[in-house]
Formats: C-alpha cells, structure tokens, sequence
C-alpha cells in the first residue's frame, strides 16, 4: 500500500495532541478502566473481541457541510434506521467542512467528545486512527468489509500510534476520473477519437500531433503541471514517497525525467497556450471554448459543459482514464467513522453500516443533484452505472467510472500546498528551457523535502 502523510502544519497539530492526551488503545488499567486516547470508554470498544448487544440509545452523527442540499435524503435514511430499531435516535449535525476541520475533530477526540458517527476524509482518517479514537474494525466488525469493493477495503487502512494498519473507518462515496476529449478537434488533429490514450506517455505523443496540427488554433490541454502532479505519476508508478512517508523520492526515477522532458517538449512545440505554464485558469472554462482537445477528468465537469456549453458537450467523448503502469486508478473517498469513544457503540456501528450499505450508497448516487460514485459492490453493479441507452457523454461516463471504481484503491497521495508550489516551480523552469529535467527534479525533491522536515 502506498504511504499516506499528514500535511505538515496539521503533522504538527497532532504531534501536540499525541503529546497531551497520549495515544492508542488499552484495554484495562489496574483500577480497570478501558481507554482510547485520552479518554475513558468502555472496555468493550478495546481490545479484542466483536462488538455485540442490542441497538438502542441515542447517538449523534456528524456529516460534513451535506445538509444544506441533502437534507431529504440524510433525514430519510436516519427515519429508516429509527424504524428499524425503535428504541434509537440518531442526532444529525453538519460541519461546514473549512480548513481546520481536522483541527476541531482531533480537539473534539481530545476533549472525549468526537460524534459517535462521523463523516471523515483521508487526513482526519490518518489523525484519528494514530491517536485511537477510531473503532478498531478488524476486531470489532471482523466482517464489515463484505459489502465494499476488494480493492478499496483492502487499501482503506491507517496505522495506529504502534504502526500497525487497521480498518478504522467504512468506505463511502468517492469522485470518479474519466478521460474526456473533443472528438472534432481529435479528428481535425488527425486521432481518432475511438482510440483514446492508455498511457500518459500515450497522451502526450497526441498531443504532439495536436500541436503541428492546431498551428496555435487550438491546444491539447493547459500547461501548468499543477494540473498533473502527482496524479500522472501515480499512474506512471513512479515511487513519489519513501514508504514511510517521510520522505520525497520521485527525482531519483527515470520515468519522472521522461515526464518533464516530454511536458517541454509539448510546451515548446505549441501543444499548450504559452500563458498557462503559470496561469491558474480553469480548463474547464478552455475546454468550453473549443479550445481545448482534453478537458478535465472529473465527470462533474460534464455536467457543466452540458449546463453552459451544449454545443461542445456534443462533440464530447468519453473513454476510461489512462491506467498506465499503475494498471488501476486511485483516488481519495470519503469515510465513515465510529468514535472508540461512543457510549453507545453498538448502536453507533450499526447506524454507520446502515448508512454505508449497498442500498442506501446506491439511492444517494441516484440524486440528480449529486456527481458521485459509491464503494459497494452491489451498488455498482445496479443498472443505474451499468446501462447506457444512446450516445449520451454523461451517462456513457458513469458507467465508464463505476466499473473503474471496482479496482480502484484509496492510495491518492496529497500533496501540501507549499509542496505542490515547491515542485511545479521547478518543473516550470524546465519547461521553459532554463533548467535540464533532472536538475529541477532534484532541486524540486529537495526544496519539499525540507519542507517535510520543518513539520517534523
């Protein structure tokens, strides 16, 4: 599995957490207290054994800025959940979802008062599980991976303060990534749009043709590598960090100095508008002009052409993104987690089950008000991702993405803001011919490299 590491300013965060509440799990002191983290729980959310006992109580649920446009949907789910077990009640609260999200949760564990069931991303998923205020589901679930994609279960885990990988949270929705592409301008370019790219290599000997075909007309895509950093490495495999995460090792892969070399290449033959090496312009807004033959991977941008630019929409192909070396995709799902420190556990692991099964992903994934893809099996293989009737880019994408998401893994690597600048400078250098691949690849893993080490 791919290393996964905390952002350096929230490393620190929870560096001080670690320090003031402890960490990890025990299962009983000599007075017989159990305790995860800092706080006192009961001995059975610890230690070894399934959680068991009957669903009932109260508990609290926390989403992420969802209720404002989901409101029908959350209230119908937690209505089924109550009929279900009439002795329950679920409590629904939504946090805005701002920078220091991560911040308030890890302050909230600390404080003994994380919601019983909450909704997470990978860094909150990494900082809860490492300070032990996450269930521990391999003991006390050993079968809540049933419903969920092989691949995405098995990647789904973090280390707890010993290192040791751990299921600590389920699986739940996820953005998809597709290729998609102007089909006029592919023909005009002379590609045919019924051979889409397999590779990103692939890629950007198209984009060679495109550019001694456009003369300056039209482009392949923007340059600014702030747009395929690091998601083109991963697919290359290039190994982008140490396995422990702490630190940067993409310079010294020869596949990385083909990339910047192939990207100046491109730059210097035209393939993109010479003003977005630095520009921070949306290619979705490029691609909706005409003037770009590849536009954004996230299927929610179809909807946008489709919404602003209907004719270019048409002319719109869809294909499965570029699996390259890596021979899957990866991406970054949102999670569902149960606090170690809920007094009602029980009830709180089955709410989270409940919430996260095949039948419940699949009806959220059917609002018409919401681009996403759903983590189960079974909700991927409904007729709602599988069935395509005529030519149409949306749908043709979804279902495109939903067998993509079969074998999808969760091991996106995140890169820092300050790392991401760190690096595209470099490469932005190269690209323009003052720097050769190689010296700015070092340069670039040396400059985010010690901006590791100043959050240690």
């Amino acid at each position: 599995m791919r290393a996964r590491r905390l952002p350096g300013s929230l490393a620190c965060f929870l560096a001080l957490a670690l320090t003031a509440a402890g960490c990890g799990l025990s299962g009983g002191s000599d007075d017989g207290d159990a305790t995860a983290g800092g706080c006192k729980v009961d001995k059975a959310n610890v230690g070894s054994g399934a959680l068991s006992g009957d669903v009932k109580g109260d508990i609290t649920f926390q989403t992420t800025n969802l209720k404002k446009d989901f409101g029908d949907y959350f209230n119908g789910v937690i209505a089924a959940f109550e009929k279900e077990h009439p002795d329950t009640k679920v409590k629904w609260i939504d946090d805005p979802g701002d920078a220091t999200f991560t911040q308030r949760l890890v302050a909230d564990a600390q404080g003994c008062t994380l919601p019983d069931v909450v909704n997470i991303n990978v860094n909150t998923a990494i900082a809860l599980t490492k300070t032990g205020y996450l269930l521990n589901l391999d003991k006390k679930a050993p079968d809540a991976g049933k419903p969920f994609t092989e691949s995405m279960w098995k990647s789904s885990t973090y280390a707890e303060a010993d290192g040791t990988q751990v299921h600590s949270v389920l699986p739940w929705y996820s953005g998809g990534i597709v290729q998609t592409f102007n089909t006029d301008l592919m023909t005009k370019a002379g590609l045919d749009p019924a051979k889409p790219p397999t590779t990103v290599l692939g890629l950007f000997e198209d984009a060679e043709k495109v550019a001694k075909a456009s003369d300056g007309k039209y482009f392949a895509f923007l340059a600014n590598p702030q747009h395929r950093i690091p998601a083109d490495w991963q697919q290359m495999d290039i190994k982008v960090l140490s396995e422990d995460g702490r630190k940067f090792t993409f310079a010294d892969d020869p596949k990385t100095v083909q990339w910047v070399e192939a990207m100046t290449r491109l730059y210097k033959a035209g393939a993109m508008p010479k003003d977005s090496l630095s520009s921070t312009q949306d290619p979705a807004n490029v691609y909706g002009q005409g003037k770009l033959v590849y536009g954004p991977t996230n299927p929610n941008f179809l909807r946008f052409i489709q919404q602003n630019n209907p004719t270019v929409y048409k002319k719109t192909g869809v294909a499965p993104f570029t699996l390259d070396a890596l021979g899957h995709t990866v991406g970054a799902p949102q999670y569902i987690g149960v606090a170690s420190t809920s007094k009602n556990a029980v009830t709180a692991l089955a709410f989270a089950r409940f919430l996260t099964n095949a039948e419940n992903q699949l009806a959220w994934a059917k609002d018409p008000n919401v681009v996403i893809f759903p983590s189960t099996t079974a909700s991927l293989d409904d007729p709602f991702f599988q069935s395509v009737k005529g030519t149409d880019p949306f749908a043709e994408a979804r279902k495109i993405v939903a067998s993509d998401r079969k074998t999808a893994t969760a091991d996106e690597i995140a890169l820092t803001p300050g790392e991401l600048n760190a690096i595209v400078a470099q490469i932005q250098l190269a690209m323009q011919g003052k720097k050769s691949a190689q010296d700015a690849l070092d340069e670039a893993q040396s400059k985010a490299n010690e901006l590791i080490e100043q959050a240690d």
